[in-house]
């Protein structure tokens, strides 16, 4: 198994494993992983205090990040020493395993050349590279017990006219065969993304009636990551969805169709008795009537295999074995992210701030309908509200202290930051941020304590002063003041007002010489 970095859904399905009360081996199995791997887990789980009885309310993403932090891989850029040896000798390596000669005699060869690698890696190589192991040999497997397994594969059925585009489009068959009573349910998307696994798998609870212990899917994309053999790795929102409905995946190997006989040949079926020959109006008419075809054809028709009704044996065996239905799933949304210089990170095309520590750095991103989770290397680092497109939020404690104010229009603590420098400097602040529109004003605050730090605060508080008693709010003349050290100098004296008008006349300069005016009581002067 290639080395490689720790997810935290792939530490929470192994412990989550391991508190049911499997073994290692058992759980290792479940969960996709080596059982080293799976041992290295539950002693860093018990080391940070788990307890196997305590249930898998003890996994909380704090829990899971110190387990991640413990067992996080040192070698992240791939195999060991030993797979690099072996890759160097990998021609004769293949020749020994074509001629059916088996591991141990290919590392005993390899000894005598002096070549030791460990028994494990070198069946790995050998099956990886190699093509150790293949057969064409088969043989009928056991049904299992009832409730347990259930087999599911996509299958193609033809084209189908898509009410929105107008077009004939493919539709295909998501297939669900329950292993024991052969009962089916037939979903049908026009996609195979993960989202089209979680709907087609959300509608066969319902028809159902519960959610089957362990799902047998084939390696489609939306569901495995990386496909093995022995330990295929499963995508980060199909392990979350997994966990969410309580199920196990156990994914059949590539190319390997008798890994899920069950459903292969029920791909056929549905195509031929099901699809083929109908009309619908669209993938709405054809669900429900699809629907109809399994609970009523497919469900009731008498099975070569088992010789009974899929539905009657189901509903006798198998309905109560089921593990019960969970609330509808909130799909979220993973991805990586970088935390850019503002401080932020964009999923779904909204902002959310990160702590200032991980500037620059990439997190992984958790995103459902309610939150935005952010991790680090496990760790959970930040939780913010979903937001809608275009939208963002701000946690003030993770933009730097200096950027905060500034950041968050923050008006009330920058008055607070200048009263600090002297009384006259806060009242002047105050001055310069009384309007509608404060964070206007910001600025010219920002250049007033610029102005504390050059000259002083008490130069500076001085020259508010002045300029607080003759009414001049403006940045421009208190930098000027101090450049021209006039912040001591007392304002001019204000001129006396004057005892008679400047263009004052006496009347009698205005009367024609030999006219006298004679006063009327309550009227105007006559002569």
């Amino acid at each position: 198994m290639a080395f490689r970095e720790v997810a935290v859904i792939e530490i929470r399905e192994v412990l989550r494993a391991w508190l049911s009360g499997a073994g290692l081996r058992r759980v290792a199995e479940q969960a996709g992983v080596d059982r080293k791997t799976a041992r290295r887990y539950v002693q860093a789980a018990v080391e940070a205090g788990v307890a196997r009885d305590g249930g898998p309310g003890q996994l909380s993403d704090e829990l899971v990040g110190q387990v991640a932090q413990v067992v996080r891989p040192v070698r992240p850029g791939g195999h060991g020493q030993a797979w690099a040896v072996l890759e160097s000798h990998q021609v004769q390596i293949q020749k020994w395993v074509k001629d059916g000669l088996t591991v141990v005699k290919v590392g005993v060869l390899l000894e005598r050349r002096g070549i030791v690698v460990p028994y494990r890696t070198l069946h790995r190589f050998c099956v990886e590279r190699c093509e150790f192991g293949r057969t064409a040999a088969t043989v009928r497997v056991a049904d299992g017990e009832p409730g347990v397994e259930c087999q599911l594969d996509f299958g193609y059925l033809g084209l189908l006219a898509d009410p929105v585009t107008g077009r004939q489009r493919k539709v295909h068959a998501l297939i669900f065969t329950a292993v024991y009573s052969r009962h089916t349910f037939v979903w049908l998307s026009f996609t195979q993304t993960l989202g089209a696994f979680i709907a087609g798998c959300e509608a066969a609870w319902v028809f159902f009636g519960g959610v089957f212990k362990v799902l047998i899917p084939d390696n489609a994309s939306a569901i495995v990551a990386d496909a093995d053999a022995v330990n295929p790795r499963f995508t980060v929102g199909w392990l979350d969805y997994a966990q969410h409905c309580g199920f196990v995946t156990d994914a059949a190997r590539v190319r390997s169709p008798k890994d899920k006989p069950r459903v292969e040949r029920a791909v056929q079926y549905v195509r031929g008795n099901f699809f083929a020959g109908e009309t619908f109006s669209g993938l709405t008419d054809a669900q429900a009537q699809a629907e109809a075809w399994c609970r009523d054809v497919a469900g009731m028709r008498i099975h070569g295999t088992i010789a009974a009704r899929p539905a009657e044996v189901f509903t006798e065996h198998e309905a109560g074995m089921l593990l019960p239905l969970s609330l509808p799933y909130d799909v979220p949304v993973f991805s990586k992210v970088k935390v850019h210089r503002d401080f932020h990170v964009e999923v779904g095309r909204a902002l959310y701030s990160a702590p200032k520590e991980y500037l620059g750095c990439h997190l992984d991103a958790r995103a459902d309908s309610a939150l935005v989770k952010l991790f680090h290397h496990g760790q959970l680092v930040k939780a913010h509200p979903r937001q809608q497109p275009g939208r963002r939020v701000t946690d003030p404690a993770d933009l730097p202290a200096e950027k905060t104010t500034y950041a968050m229009r923050d008006v009330a603590s920058l008055a607070k930051a200048a009263r600090r420098h002297g009384d006259n400097v806060g009242v002047y602040a105050g001055q310069l941020l009384d309007t509608d529109l404060p964070w206007t004003k910001m600025r010219q605050v920002y250049r007033l304590l610029g102005l504390v730090r050059r000259y002083g605060p008490g130069p500076v508080d001085q020259a508010c002063a002045r300029a607080l008693e003759v009414d001049v709010v403006n940045v421009t003349k208190i930098a000027s003041m101090l450049e021209k050290a006039t912040e001591n100098t007392p304002p001019p004296p204000r001129p006396a007002a004057a005892a008679t008008a400047r263009f004052a006349r006496d009347p009698a300069e205005y009367r024609p010489a030999g006219t006298q005016l004679t006063l009327i009581p309550g009227g105007e002067a006559s002569r």
